[in-house]
């Protein structure tokens, strides 16, 4: 079998991605960040709108990339093809939601945060290779359901 090319394993877990809740990790992203916000202004010191609205991309990309495989035998054949691809390649399937999280975070950081070009990258990266690391192994352990069927 011949190996796959960057932009064909882009264009699977984009395939895979297509179907992902996005209402669910959408409405999951903003009650974790605004409880984070609620959080940081009932206890005490200064509430970080940055970090609440990182959590809460966090938690958006989480839902989504592992709500788009974990069920890899629903929806259309082209779907489900890039989801069993994606749960047989959890760590090449990761990376993407962990980049899109990064791509979210960075003007986030750079906007809120004042720490410059440089801190706000390496805040932003920091939270895509958790999303990254998270990803991957949650997808590693849902592993068997892209060989049920």
């Amino acid at each position: 079998m011949k190996e796959l090319s960057r932009s064909d394993e882009m264009s699977l877990a984009g395939a895979a991605l297509r179907g992902a809740p996005w209402k669910p990790a959408a409405v999951s992203g903003g009650a974790v960040a605004a409880t984070s916000l609620i959080m940081g202004v009932i206890l005490p010191g200064p509430p970080d709108i940055s970090w609440a609205l990182c959590v809460g991309i966090t938690m958006f990309a989480l839902v989504a990339s592992i709500g788009a495989i974990a069920q890899p035998h629903a929806g259309d054949r082209v779907t489900q093809q890039a989801r069993v691809w994606a749960l047989g390649h959890p760590w090449r399937f990761s990376l993407y939601p962990g980049l899109a999280a990064a791509a979210l975070m960075y003007p986030v950081q750079l906007i809120f945060d004042g720490e410059g070009i440089f801190g706000a990258a390496w805040d932003a990266l920091c939270g895509g290779a958790l999303v990254f690391l998270i990803t991957g192994v949650l997808a590693l352990a849902m592993r068997s359901r892209a060989r049920t069927r």
